[in-house]
């Protein structure tokens, strides 16, 4: 029978309701749509792209040359450029902000076909590492209040690049959804003097029906109002709000429960498509009592359409518990 849940950090309502299971789409692997004769990401073809931003390479290689294990560029199409000036007005009832930001692309392996599962552990912390040496670097600017980073794999999750990359685009405005997250974790500290992510954290670990896999420091869990079927969160143990702060040990933390949930993911679905979003405290922030940053992994097996548009809920045919467990065993 169908029921509703709450998401109690920031209170969407989501439908659970497994008679839908049909809704469960099978994506199979497309072509790319390209005008490209060779791939701009692939190592030899750095004359393609814009100079590298950093780089993860040995010592006796250069600069936008062969050799590297991550490389991070500029979006060729950034939808945000660093150039502008920022700009804010007021027409009557709306308001207008110039497009000032940043858009930058993480080519994540050289290897063109590697999918995410494939990745080693120390692969995937050198990714990490990338991502916060971007976020420490575009925080030195003023201008900007949040950094987004997301991962599309596939077609169906907005992806037109078939080699593996995640990407950041730096925003002069918070998104809509941390602002959210934002609001409810500081509500719940108000009333019980708690952070709710801790509580969640503390709560998973009693009860085991969401949890999917835990190290030292990180809870990879089925969250208790999912959006999508096999949607999984990865959670820090610790009180920890700001991504950016993260040390060599946490990432590598990090690493490791990515890894195992993105292999698990592939055991029991086969080949998916999935977007993969970091959620991180923004900038004009130092700290939060009621947030953790957390990355949430989703896999694209439902299609959102008028119903979901029209009423800001979600239908989702799989609940938590029994992806959870489906997970831990990596099969169905």
């Amino acid at each position: 029978m169908a029921e509703f849940r709450r998401d109690p950090i920031d209170g969407k309502w989501v439908i659970i309701a497994p008679e839908r299971k049909r809704m469960l789409v099978e994506f199979k692997p497309e072509p790319y749509p390209s005008s490209e004769r060779r791939c701009p990401f692939c190592p030899g073809n750095e004359s393609l792209t814009p100079p590298e931003l950093f780089a993860f390479r040995p010592p006796t290689t250069k600069p936008n040359q062969p050799g590297w294990r991550v490389r991070v560029i500029p979006n060729r199409e950034p939808i945000l450029r660093t150039e502008l000036e920022l700009e804010k007005e007021g027409i009557g009832s709306y308001d207008r902000v110039s497009g000032i930001g940043a858009h930058e692309v993480i080519i994540e392996t050289p290897e063109h076909n590697q999918t995410y599962s494939q990745l080693s552990e120390e692969h995937l912390k050198e990714i990490y590492l990338a991502w916060k040496e971007r976020v420490l670097d575009l925080k030195n600017d003023a201008r900007i209040k949040y950094v987004l980073i997301f991962k599309n794999y596939g077609l169906s999750a907005g992806a037109v690049m078939a080699h593996p990359h995640s990407q950041l685009i730096a925003l002069p405005i918070s998104p809509k959804q941390i602002i959210e997250e934002l609001r409810g974790g500081e509500e719940y500290f108000r009333f019980k003097e708690r952070c709710i992510f801790c509580d969640i954290v503390r709560q998973e670990l009693e009860t085991k029906e969401r949890v999917v896999f835990e190290n030292a420091r990180f809870l990879l869990i089925c969250p208790w109002a999912p959006i999508f079927p096999f949607e999984l969160w990865a959670v820090p143990k610790e009180h920890l709000s700001v991504f950016e702060e993260s040390d060599d040990e946490l990432l590598a933390e990090l690493a490791q429960v990515i890894k195992f949930g993105m292999s698990q993911l592939e055991k029991t679905l086969g080949s998916f498509h999935f977007n993969l979003v970091l959620h991180n405290l923004p900038f004009y922030l130092s700290s939060s009592p009621g947030f953790h940053w957390h990355i949430e992994i989703m896999p694209r097996l439902t299609r959102v359409a008028g119903f979901e548009y029209g009423s800001g809920f979600y239908v989702n045919p799989v609940p938590p518990e029994e992806s959870a467990r489906w997970l831990r065993k990596g099969e169905k």
